[in-house]
């Protein structure tokens, strides 16, 4: 939502991108259902919503660059092995250990600060190499991270603000830092509050979710207005979706936007 009344207040496009590259786990339906959703509570995506399952040629193609000038190497450590160290400590960079292993892809990081100043969280600073260490680009088994497709996908779509979720701040270095590496442009980034359980945990759809009801929309966003400093009224409760839409985009500020939420059990 955040992302959307950012985009249409300055007169920009608004994109959906499927993210649909772990196909061993994606749900038979989900983007139909997602796209549907959508729709339903009155967002208007411009173009066609991207798959990322049909871009694999284009990571591919950065995955060669950055294999060509020796930025990547391969590891052959699994998940277990590496249960214990709080960030990768480095184990394959000289050459993978265990010989005949399926191998994943790595970014090869040096030490050094990436800085940016973030639209809404403010300057932001982070040492990826100590932090995390070398960042999987390619999995074990073939599957393409996140981290990559988004990178190459923000760039090949021309997108120039990025709005998210602050749960994915620590992420953003490690982009920057292969877009970089890839010759490609930063956005600007503003990564709003999480909404979160009561244990402080991310609300998340593989815990208590239930579905979203359509005819509760207006009142939902509405609700939404609020958490992010919009200071709606209450009369547009009960007002057309296209309305509250309208009034949303022209009172939208990443100014107003709180750093963190401070009501009920929201973090």
């Amino acid at each position: 939502m955040a992302s959307y009344l950012d985009a249409r207040a300055h007169g920009g496009r608004w994109l959906v991108r499927i993210e649909d590259l772990d196909r061993p786990r994606e749900v038979p339906g989900a983007a139909a259902r997602i796209l549907g959703t959508l729709s339903a509570y009155g967002f208007e995506w411009d173009g066609s919503p991207t798959l990322q399952s049909g871009r694999m040629a284009l990571y591919d193609e950065a995955l060669a660059s950055l294999r060509a000038r020796r930025l990547t190497f391969e590891c052959s450590c699994s998940r277990s092995q590496l249960a214990e160290f709080a960030r990768y400590p480095g184990f394959c960079r000289s050459g993978a250990r265990d010989t005949g292993e399926a191998t994943a892809t790595r970014l090869r990081v040096e030490p050094g600060y990436v800085v940016f100043e973030d639209r809404i969280q403010g300057a932001f600073r982070q040492d990826v190499a100590f932090s995390a260490g070398d960042p999987i680009l390619r999995r074990r088994d073939g599957v393409v991270a996140y981290l990559l497709g988004v990178v190459v996908d923000d760039a090949a779509q021309g997108v120039t603000h990025v709005v998210r979720g602050a749960d994915l701040l620590d992420d953003t270095p490690r982009q920057i830092l292969l877009q970089s590496a890839l010759q490609l442009p930063t956005p600007q980034y503003a990564h709003v509050p999480v909404l979160c359980e009561p244990d402080g945990a991310k609300l998340a759809k593989s815990r208590r979710s239930v579905p979203l009801q359509a005819h509760e929309a207006p009142g939902q966003i509405v609700h939404m207005f609020e958490l992010l400093g919009l200071d709606p009224p209450g009369t547009l409760r009960s007002a057309e979706i296209a309305e509250v839409w309208r009034w949303g985009v022209t009172h939208w500020s990443t100014a107003r936007v709180p750093r963190v939420l401070q009501k009920g059990v929201f973090h």
